[in-house]
């Protein structure tokens, strides 16, 4: 993968001013409620800068590859978790993948998102339309994943994810995911939580958490201040004994790299290699879905590689 620079100073400066992106894992009132909590600023503006996004496209996007942060501290070691959305709204669909260690990549089926009038507001359900959102868990050991779907209800990717632990999981949870942009639209701060009830949790714990959802203050904005994803969870959650678990770095970062590419061109079969050869354009540019990074091989080395 090749991260592409952001090119704002004020951006750049800014970003180098706030705490490193993290995943924190809590637990609320003696173990009744697991909390995940993300600080994302830098990550979700590296995905911004690499896949050239319009401010749309980055709160769309951006919203995903939270949610994909927060899912990855439901697997472990070197397993990984695959959020995808098929939707017949402007926006197509989305693929999302995140790995426990807090690798984060994936994409927008159509970017830009083809719209026939301007927006009103943030308001995605248009934009999405009638779809589905699956979640699966690639296991190492495991051969087949587990997957699990929904129907989309809400056209609102925070409520759709709580709706799908509702459905599949039997499990009453709570998303919120935030993203704070500036009056230039510069993405100033970012992060997301992930609220879960464990067993035996408390009926009465979980409606004081709803109700306190309700006042949150906007988790961006916090952030956007130089404050850390710890902090905001220890001042919101003050009244619900709040213990933290762990700690991991989080990033926008994708396997893929040049060795990989030049590997596939010679899996090819002898008539496509003629093709490719005879045919051009020149350079041969290979791009990645996942992370926007594009791979060039000039004539030479293609002559090389096949030979």
């Amino acid at each position: 993968m090749i991260k592409k620079k952001i090119e704002n100073k004020k951006l750049q400066e800014h970003l180098a001013s706030l705490p490193e992106d993290a995943r924190e894992v809590f637990i609320l009132q003696n173990g009744q409620v697991r909390l995940t909590a993300i600080s994302a600023t830098t990550l979700i503006n590296q995905m911004r800068a690499n896949f050239e996004l319009g401010l749309l496209e980055t709160y769309v996007l951006g919203q995903a590859y939270l949610a994909g942060g927060l899912l990855s501290a439901t697997v472990k070691g070197n397993d990984r978790i695959q959020l995808n959305i098929e939707c017949g709204g402007p926006i197509g669909g989305i693929s999302i993948e995140a790995w426990a260690c807090g690798a984060v990549r994936g994409y927008l089926k159509h970017n830009p998102i083809p719209l026939t009038k301007p927006l009103e507001s943030l308001d995605l359900n248009e934009l999405y339309g009638p779809g589905f959102l699956s979640i699966a868990k690639v296991l190492e050991k495991n051969k087949t994943p587990f997957t699990g779907q929904i129907m989309m209800q809400y056209g609102s990717l925070a409520k759709d994810l709580a709706l799908y632990y509702q459905q599949s999981e039997q499990t009453p949870s709570l998303f919120s995911l935030s993203i704070q942009f500036d009056k230039e639209g510069q993405v100033i701060g970012s992060g997301a939580l992930f609220l879960q009830s464990l067993p035996q949790c408390n009926e009465g714990v979980l409606e004081q958490l709803e109700k306190k959802s309700e006042t949150l203050s906007s988790i961006g904005a916090f952030l956007a201040e130089g404050k850390s994803i710890k902090e905001y969870v220890e001042t919101e959650f003050a009244d619900f004994d709040v213990k933290h678990l762990a700690r991991q770095g989080l990033g926008f970062s994708c396997p893929c790299d040049r060795k990989q590419y030049a590997r596939y061109l010679k899996q090819l079969e002898a008539q496509d290699k003629s093709e490719i050869l005879s045919e051009g354009p020149f350079p041969l540019e290979l791009n990645c879905l996942n992370c926007n990074t594009t791979y060039e091989f000039e004539k030479e080395e293609l002559e090389s590689l096949f030979s």
